[in-house]
């Protein structure tokens, strides 16, 4: 796919993928939409390219007044930042978060600062969200169902991420969207990298949300980011290995080098992202994915 295009999602019935062209690299911020007897959205972009997404939810068929769910499956930006723009274009959706990212959406001032600190000079490729109205929006808790008709998704607290993440089984069809609650498969190089945004990352979490996944043992899992795939149990372990072995080698050159920058700028110029994206944005997330780790080391110090 490239950016603004959309296909079925093949073995899913009624759910289609959506690239919105994130960060100028083809596939890397998927859109899901499920055009069930209640249709959604599930995750919106940054909203920058909002104006593709809403022809894509034309061409399938959900019109202004059909769309019933906006669900962001977490509040960080690359994934919800499109949220109150959906809200304005589908006046009769109402949006759905994890309780904890309803503040963000409602009033995203202070989301907005905290993603221009962490991605600094990447701000270029997010835009200013809309903020999402207080009647228009409700929180998700563990065990919940969204209504989708003749089909539900329930609802899997995962906040290793972040503590508004959660992941979305739809049983009747196995499918499970994922978001970052599996890290990002890439499919270019057929592997698993970890996802350890600042400042709420939390590795153990991370690992048990892996494994929420897997004892869900979906067919299909729908990633936030380079679309979806039949899942294999094959892919837990590897995405474990992956965020054990990314955290112990951030852990590693701390001790080294004992200079937060200079590991940072150390994991920043050894990045091998490069390989399936620019090179300012694979530099751009190498430091963000970091930096979430070093605040990680500097939580457990202190609770020990």
């Amino acid at each position: 796919m490239h950016a603004g295009a959309f296909e079925p999602v093949r073995g899913v019935e009624d759910l289609y993928v959506h690239d919105t062209g994130m960060f100028d690299t083809d596939e890397y911020g998927a859109v899901y939409v499920y055009d069930t007897e209640r249709p959604i959205v599930v995750d919106t972009g940054t909203g920058g390219n909002r104006e593709a997404l809403f022809e894509t939810i034309e061409e399938i068929g959900i019109g202004r007044g059909d769309l019933a769910w906006i669900l962001a499956t977490h509040a960080h930006l690359d994934h919800a930042g499109g949220a109150g723009h959906l809200a304005e274009r589908y006046p009769d959706a109402e949006v759905l978060v994890p309780e904890k990212g309803v503040r963000h959406l409602v009033d995203p001032e202070a989301l907005v600062e905290g993603t221009k600190s962490a991605v600094g000079d990447q701000w270029e490729y997010y835009d200013d969200p809309a903020p999402v109205p207080e009647n228009r929006i409700s929180g998700l808790t563990e065990g919940d169902r969204i209504d989708l008709g003749e089909r539900e998704l329930v609802v899997h607290e995962a906040p290793g991420h972040a503590p508004h993440h959660a992941v979305y089984h739809d049983p009747d069809a196995d499918v499970v969207f994922a978001a970052d609650g599996a890290g990002i498969y890439v499919p270019e190089a057929d592997e698993i990298v970890a996802t350890s945004p600042p400042p709420q990352f939390d590795l153990n979490q991370c690992l048990d949300d892996i494994q929420t996944i897997d004892d869900l043992d979906p067919d299909y899992l729908c990633f936030g980011h380079f679309g979806p795939r039949e899942y294999d149990p094959v892919l837990a372990g590897e995405a474990k290995r992956a965020y054990v072995e990314w955290v112990e080698a951030v852990r590693a050159k701390r001790e080294e080098l004992s200079d937060d920058d200079a590991v940072v700028e150390h994991f920043e110029t050894a990045s091998r992202d490069v390989d399936y994206w620019n090179p300012e944005r694979a530099r751009a997330n190498a430091g963000l994915n970091t930096r979430g780790v070093l605040a990680y080391l500097d939580y457990v110090e202190d609770e020990e």
